[in-house]
């Protein structure tokens, strides 16, 4: 069975320029992906971009690479175009989609994800956090889900799952078949809150760097 890993690091960002490749204590923000997958089952990682210097550094730091056209590299383009453009092109049995903002996710939290779809209890995983409730609120300032008047108490209510973003895993005819990240019978691979941080803006860089 090959369990290939997939990156998708396109050049455009608007956030944070260059934002998959910026330095994040001393190394490029891809790269702590690349190392994870590299330390975990996964036999090839990949990483599928449309920017020669995401190429080079991503072949400097051992991954395979592939090229994403560049009508499937917009800012508006579904990252399962991209999926299904590498599933199209490169064989495998089980697919292990690392997003590149989760620089916290390790080999441990990828591997507990494989063996739940190689030994066939799920079709598909993603990775998550619990959350206790909380209180949220609309920008119109409307409570969502309760009441101002019957504000429940965080114990009252059942725990949920935040979906993190740093991985999902498939499998490739499932794939193939719903062009979805998720299919079939669905599982989670938690991991806790204080590792499912994202970097989206400078504030997250600063943070995650000084959990690292």
């Amino acid at each position: 069975m090959k369990i290939v890993s997939i990156i998708l690091a396109r050049g455009g960002s608007k956030g944070i320029p260059s934002k998959n490749i910026v330095t994040l204590n001393k190394q490029p923000l891809l790269s702590y992906v690349i190392n994870a997958s590299q330390k975990s089952m996964v036999n090839e990682t990949w990483v599928s971009t449309d920017c020669q210097k995401i190429k080079d550094i991503s072949k400097s730091y051992g991954a395979l690479v592939i090229d994403r056209p560049k009508e499937i590299s917009g800012d508006f383009n579904k990252s399962e175009e991209a999926l299904k453009h590498f599933s199209n092109n490169v064989d495998f049995d089980i697919l292990v989609f690392i997003q590149p903002t989760s620089p916290l996710v390790n080999q441990n939290d990828l591997n507990r994800g494989i063996e739940m779809v190689m030994t066939n209890k799920y079709d598909s995983v993603f990775s998550a956090y619990k959350e206790h409730w909380i209180p949220r609120w609309t920008k119109d300032i409307k409570p969502i889900n309760w009441e101002t008047s019957n504000r429940p108490m965080r114990q009252e209510v059942e725990e949920q799952y935040v979906e993190n973003g740093a991985f999902y895993i498939t499998k490739r005819d499932l794939f193939l078949k719903s062009h979805n990240r998720y299919s079939g019978n669905i599982g989670i691979v938690e991991m806790p809150n204080y590792r499912s941080f994202q970097v989206d803006t400078l504030d997250d860089l600063q943070l995650i760097g000084k959990l690292l």
